[in-house]
């Protein structure tokens, strides 16, 4: 799978989820926020970097609609992270990414 290919993916979130993956992107530091938020260093190719982190929010977000008796297991400021870097990510893989 690519990246363009993962990126064609409808990706529909709660609205105030994606809100505030809005506002922590803006204090998104690659090389500061990278390595915690997904355990990649920041020197790694972007279309892998940004691969890995829509597998991370793929998982977050079914462990987000999971049944309640689950629901200990997911980490709604990890899900922010996570999109925060995805949105922050996608312009360096330039334009074959969208």
């Amino acid at each position: 799978m690519t990246v363009s290919d993962s990126l064609a993916i409808d990706i529909r979130r709660p609205r105030l989820l994606l809100q505030a993956a809005r506002y922590s992107a803006k204090h998104y530091r690659r090389d500061r926020d990278l390595r915690r938020i997904s355990g990649i260093t920041p020197l790694g190719s972007s279309g892998d970097v940004l691969k890995t982190l829509l597998v991370q929010e793929a998982e977050l977000d079914a462990l987000r609609r999971v049944s309640p008796l689950q629901a200990g297991r997911y980490s709604i400021a990890r899900h922010i992270d996570v999109l925060a870097a995805i949105l922050c990510e996608l312009p360096r893989c330039g334009p074959q990414a969208v």
